[in-house]
């Protein structure tokens, strides 16, 4: 199959427990949350996203032919050494494209792979990091992983069954608060540190691809 990709590029991942790290992002087009287009956010979802992930003319963007194309890609936007290769797929809502074909061809050129997804869909099991951040509103189908990224506050509210309490009991090996990062911005890290004093399962994330200047 093709894939429509708004942008693909090579930075260091900036959020989450392996923030820092050397990753070549492959942002797929469409989400399942929003239509990406201003006019439906308030009609949404997903009301919060700070990302553009509609349409295929970003950096490296386009529509990719096959598995094949992709990984080829890839394997050039890392550069030379086959050595700790590391992708992260991430959209909009990858798991909306990603599909065997993908997964085999990345593993061949050599990535490890990890997934950001909103886990309303559930994630390919031959993904090998698997990063999940829950959208108030909307209904998880992906409910263990590696690391549970959540952006707080929410103003929606949680479906039954999928509150704070609820997410704790996820067979997730990390959990993470990430700040809303909005007008009220200072506000909400104070609600985050609030948080995780009071609650040490969690751990306090940052955005630190903003704080870099990072894309």
């Amino acid at each position: 199959m093709s894939y429509a990709v708004k942008e693909m590029f090579l930075t260091l991942q900036g959020e989450g427990m392996r923030a820092g790290r050397r990753a070549v992002f492959l942002r797929f087009a469409g989400c399942n949350l929003w239509s990406g287009r201003e006019q439906d956010r308030g009609e949404a979802i997903c009301r919060f996203c700070d990302t553009d992930f509609v349409g295929t003319n970003g950096p490296g963007g386009g529509k990719l032919a096959d598995a094949s194309a992709m990984a080829l890609a890839a394997a050039k936007l890392w550069g030379e050494g086959g050595a700790h290769r590391y992708i992260v797929l991430t959209g909009g809502e990858p798991m909306l494209q990603v599909d065997d074909a993908l997964v085999d061809a990345l593993h061949a050129a050599g990535f490890e792979i990890a997934i950001e997804t909103n886990g309303t869909l559930p994630v390919h099991p031959g993904i090998d990091w698997v990063c999940v951040s829950p959208k108030a509103g909307s209904a998880m189908a992906q409910t263990s992983g590696d690391e549970l990224k959540l952006v707080w506050p929410q103003a929606a509210m949680f479906l039954p069954g999928q509150g704070i309490e609820d997410m704790e009991g996820w067979a997730f090996a990390h959990f993470l608060l990430q700040p809303l990062d909005d007008s009220r911005q200072e506000a909400n890290v104070r609600t985050c540190l609030d948080f995780v004093m009071a609650r040490p399962r969690w751990r306090l994330s940052l955005q630190n691809h903003k704080l870099l200047g990072l894309k």
